[in-house]
């Protein structure tokens, strides 16, 4: 009987901790702040700072750094909706649409399989654009570097 009061002793008890954990914000001080799992103090995000991930507004194209570099993206792109059944880049870099919105032709390498054989639309495998080719944010380098462009490109 001391073994069955016991364990339903220690039952109640695991219970009752669950319950305090689960009804308990992680995070919460008992100060009403939050706080992060070592302790520290969480402030309110800066709404009124400017957005570190600025896309650049459209530009003239932007340089490349070495040979075979995909050419970059000098506007913003965000919400762009690329399915297997709609690509909103060919809203203006289609062959049939670039000279009315002046934007850059999808180049010819874009029409041909792995194998070099010439297709009348766009490769399934150059398809999403946003695979090689990314927007530009006009930010301050997140980590510092001493890359230099390649030989051929300066």
């Amino acid at each position: 009987m001391k073994n069955t009061s016991r364990l339903f002793s220690t039952a109640l008890a695991a219970v009752f901790l669950g319950l305090s954990l689960v009804l308990t914000p992680v995070g919460h001080a008992a100060d009403g702040g939050l706080k992060s799992l070592r302790g520290a103090e969480i402030q309110a995000p800066d709404t009124e700072s400017a957005d570190p991930f600025k896309n650049a507004k459209d530009s003239a194209p932007i340089e490349r750094n070495y040979v075979q570099q995909p050419p970059l993206i000098p506007h913003k792109s965000d919400g762009y909706t690329v399915t297997k059944n709609f690509n909103k880049c060919m809203d203006c870099h289609a062959w049939n649409r670039y000279k009315e919105t002046g934007a850059t032709k999808v180049s010819l390498t874009h029409f041909k399989t792995r194998d070099g054989q010439e297709l009348s639309n766009i490769s399934p495998r150059r398809y999403f654009c946003q695979q090689c080719h990314v927007s530009q944010a006009d930010a301050k380098p997140l980590v510092a570097n001493q890359f230099a462009p390649a030989q051929g490109m300066r």
